[in-house]
């Protein structure tokens, strides 16, 4: 019995034939009850009201479950897989293996993908062509690729992790599994989670905002249902910033139609809406209404926000020419700073990159705006309470996909151990946390031999990250314990970490 709820107790107490009874009453009332029920769940979750040290929020907490270290995020999520081991995971004893199999003791049976499961050269080990160099990082060193010398200048504000891991082993299930805690479309996703249980700082701008990198190659798809918002009201949906044309589709308004035009027509379709509301209780019908006023309120907002002219020419000398370009990586990093700038919960910066003819103009697309990023925000003072996390849906192995030679190879997914780093926002600067097996292959320990992680729940392997424990932590920095966000859907309270999740407080400052 869960006595912090008393409407949901009741609701589990009552008999069959009262159940029957009550709904003569019509299903507005139990629409109503319902919502009733969900919303003071949110907001009398304990230690989140009146007392507790969180802080109030616009959101269906209330309040933080505990004071938070970052107000606001920022995703620069690196679709595709970057290779770990052509960026961060320096393994230089592969050099002398180059082309010998892949001992099967590492190995240990893991699937591998059907690209090379059936692979005529078998699983040929391909060391990294790039010369790594360590930089000082407080503690130990930090091994960064000749492919990221920009973002080898921030190193002292990052804390590097070397053992992320994932269930997923291909792209589209692995980068829903990341963004949602969900390898089955149809959950909420991170940014939505945040917009949900945080609401917003700024009444005239989205909760979240996603942007788009262009890319020198095709890009890979990207469903909007990875900045959705599954079964939650639709106002919790990213919001898709474009680079051409309106940053927002329909933002201006059609030829002949004034603002004061467009104000009767949103009263009236609200009045609309209201009634329509009042008959059914359907509470997505209240969502609208909310996208409608804030589309109003972005269409005198948005475009000063994306007009770059403004900057300096100082700040386009740190972010390079790239960010004078509309839709580059770089411009989507100056005006993820400006959205934060101006009180936006959540950016999301999603960039595709492939292997092996697309790693380099890609890492060159990225490495200046990443780092121009994080100085532009420590020099603002902004740093220290926006979290900025970098990686992909999983990382690349040390054997080669498809021929192999010393000048050009491809890698194969790998979701057993990758990298990604997170700066700002209460996470620790200038650490490196757990690490790999001299192969790349599997996390290990302090003397090197694999560990067996599994998604934490009881038993979380310390060392480890599941992409679970990153997002439990994400959660963490923003003042929400991940166990206690929750939304009921069907019968069932769902949250994004699912039943897993472990808070990893060897990187929170």
């Amino acid at each position: 019995m869960n006595r912090t709820h008393p409407i949901r107790e009741h609701q589990l107490m009552m008999t069959r034939r009262q159940l029957f009874g009550r709904a003569a009453l019509g299903l507005g009332t139990a629409s109503l009850a319902s919502l009733l029920g969900r919303d003071l769940a949110a907001t009398d979750a304990p230690g989140s009201g009146p007392g507790g040290d969180g802080v109030p929020t616009g959101g269906a907490l209330g309040r933080t479950h505990h004071r938070p270290k970052a107000k606001q995020v920022i995703y620069l999520f690196m679709s595709g897989g970057p290779s770990q081991h052509d960026l961060w995971d320096y393994k230089p004893k592969l050099q002398e293996k180059f082309g010998e199999q892949l001992p099967e003791h590492v190995r240990g049976g893991q699937r591998v993908t059907g690209m090379t499961a059936n692979q005529k050269s078998g699983l040929p080990l391909a060391p990294s062509k790039y010369k790594f160099t360590r930089h000082d990082n407080h503690d130990r060193g930090v091994w960064v690729s000749e492919l990221l010398p920009h973002t080898a200048t921030v190193v002292k504000e990052l804390c590097v992790v070397h053992s992320t891991f994932t269930e997923a082993i291909n792209h589209d299930p692995a980068i829903t599994y990341i963004q949602t805690g969900s390898q089955i479309p149809g959950r909420p996703s991170l940014g939505a989670w945040l917009s949900y249980g945080l609401g917003s700082m700024n009444e005239n701008l989205p909760h979240y905002v996603v942007m788009h990198a262009h890319t020198s190659f095709a890009e890979q798809s990207l469903f909007n249902r990875l900045w959705g918002t599954g079964f939650m009201p639709s106002d919790h949906q990213g919001m898709l910033m474009r680079s051409q044309g309106d940053p927002v589709l329909y933002l201006s308004n059609p030829a002949g139609v004034t603002r004061d035009d467009r104000r009767a027509q949103l009263d009236a379709l609200a009045a609309i809406n209201q009634a329509q509301h009042a008959r059914f209780a359907d509470p997505e019908v209240l969502a609208r209404i909310r996208q409608h006023e804030m589309a109003y309120r972005m269409q005198a907002s948005v475009p000063e926000l994306m007009d770059l002219s403004q900057e300096t020419d100082d700040t386009f000398k740190l972010y390079g020419d790239a960010a004078r370009t509309p839709g580059s990586f770089a411009a989507c990093c100056l005006n993820a700073r400006r959205l934060v700038e101006r009180g936006v919960r959540n950016v999301q910066i999603f960039h595709h990159g492939n292997l092996p003819k697309e790693h380099e103009s890609q890492c060159k697309d990225i490495d200046q705006g990443c780092a121009a990023l994080i100085k532009d925000l420590k020099k603002r003072g902004m740093l220290d309470e926006t979290l900025v996390i970098w990686g992909g849906e999983f990382g690349r192995t040390a054997y080669c996909q498809g021929g192999l030679t010393r000048e050009n190879y491809g890698r194969d997914h790998h979701p057993r151990c990758f990298t990604t780093w997170m700066a700002g926002g209460g996470v620790k600067p200038g650490i490196t946390y757990g690490q790999s097996d001299d192969y790349g292959y599997n996390i290990a320990d302090a003397d090197g031999l694999p560990l067996q992680p599994q998604p934490s729940k009881e038993a979380w392997t310390p060392g480890t990250m599941h992409i679970h424990d990153l997002n439990a932590t994400i959660l963490h920095l923003t003042g929400i314990d991940h166990r206690r966000l929750t939304y009921r859907y069907q019968g069932r309270d769902f949250r994004l970490t699912d039943v897993h999740g472990h808070v990893i407080d060897d990187l929170i400052a």
